[in-house]
């Protein structure tokens, strides 16, 4: 299955609610396969009753075209604080930020990477890891999401004010 194509479809579904699919998951399992559609909008979070919208369309839309054979359960889904990144352009709009890649085949002995986004040329993505910076195509990508960075979003936790300090000890002879 195609879930760029199928991501562009939901799209296109998606426009009237003023929604946009940034990304598709299938997760598939001999029990119940999980279809993930990840939303967005512009300009304000993504709320419930977005998903909700998007959530009828996208059902209605997978009832008549049938793409995917099967039983499988829809999740439509904001992309969260560690959002998941699908495309080079995605990249290219987090460039300076920190992220998780899993490749597809190892990278100088690595598949996994964590590391700041330093450029996006085409598909060509450069990432600063460990001191230096690997070179791959966006096609070697497995998966992909932010590191937040809990202190600038403000969830690093802070001493209380007048909080226990320190007992010093008592040296004994």
């Amino acid at each position: 299955m195609d879930t760029q194509a199928l991501a562009q479809r939901f799209t296109e579904v998606l426009a009237d609610l003023q929604l946009e699919c940034i990304g598709v998951e299938f997760s598939p399992s001999q029990g119940q396969s999980t279809l993930r559609v990840y939303i967005d909008t512009e300009g304000r979070e993504v709320t419930l009753d977005d998903c909700e919208a998007a959530s009828r369309e996208l059902s209605a839309l997978l009832d008549v075209e049938d793409p995917i054979p099967g039983h499988y359960v829809l999740e439509v889904s904001s992309p969260g604080i560690d959002r998941p990144l699908f495309t080079a352009g995605q990249f290219a709009k987090v460039a300076g930020q920190e992220v998780k890649v899993l490749l597809k085949a190892p990278l100088e002995g690595r598949r996994r990477l964590r590391g700041k986004v330093v450029s996006v040329e085409g598909a060509q993505i450069g990432l600063e890891a460990e001191g230096k910076v690997f070179q791959f195509e966006h096609d070697a990508v497995e998966s992909a999401r932010i590191v937040p960075d809990w202190a600038a979003l403000g969830y690093v936790p802070q001493p209380k004010p007048g909080g226990r300090k320190p007992s010093k000890k008592k040296e004994s002879n």
